[in-house]
């Protein structure tokens, strides 16, 4: 009987179908946190020591190309960096054209309010999103809406998303309007991996139970 190959760590949203949580798997390890926290990090420290937003803007999208740079380099797998620095462009390009550097902000909070919207709409026509995806990574399709359990349960997890989305709207707006770029800073990247890790983790303890019996061979509860 042939070894069969080591199964490869889950990352991301995938992460809550594993049958143990890694969190540093999901992050996707030290070099992914770094990697999605830094360039960010760099933006404020830069902006409040020299009060340049260009000399800002320069800095943090730097670090994040050399992140890709490196990865490609090192012949190892980009998508994490490369995703990193699309939103790190277009953070940059919004605070460049406005001039203002709490717009460096503001596509994170027009995503969270997207994101936001799209699981409460979900929710209330009953396709939680947390669902879909969980069909979609398990290649079965809509079977789980047959069982009313599992709809319950991916409703109650697409809430945990719901908020966490909610919070960080309810910090940062405030902060954004009145144009705060270093507590808007901070509270950016502290209701960002460690937040979403927590909600990663909180859904994960929600839908480990689903994975125990395949939806096919689940009775229906529907009528």
């Amino acid at each position: 009987m042939p070894v069969s190959e080591a199964t490869p760590p889950s990352r991301g949203i995938s992460a809550i179908l594993g049958e143990d949580f890694s969190l540093e798997d999901a992050i996707g390890g030290k070099r992914g946190l770094a990697e999605s926290v830094i360039p960010g990090l760099v933006f404020v420290v830069v902006y409040l020591a020299s009060t340049s937003l260009g000399a800002a803007l320069v800095a943090s999208v730097a670090v994040a190309l050399a992140a890709v740079v490196v990865r490609l380099v090192q012949r190892g797998q980009p998508t994490q960096s490369l995703s990193g620095i699309v939103g790190i462009a277009i953070s940059a390009i919004w605070a460049w054209r406005s001039g203002q550097a709490e717009n460096f902000y503001a596509w994170s909070l027009w995503t969270n309010g997207a994101y936001l919207v799209a699981c409460v709409v979900s929710i209330a026509v009953r396709w939680p999103l947390v669902g879909i995806v969980v069909g979609l990574v398990r290649d079965q399709s809509t079977a789980w809406r047959s069982d009313r359990a599992l709809v319950r349960l991916f409703r109650w997890a697409t809430w945990l998303w719901a908020a966490m989305f909610a919070l960080r709207l309810a910090v940062k707006l405030p902060l954004y309007f009145q144009a705060d770029v270093g507590w808007l800073g901070a509270t950016h990247l502290a209701l960002g991996v460690p937040l979403w890790a927590l909600t990663l983790w909180l859904t994960w303890l929600l839908v480990r139970n689903a994975r125990a019996v395949p939806v096919a061979q689940r009775p229906s509860q529907l009528p």
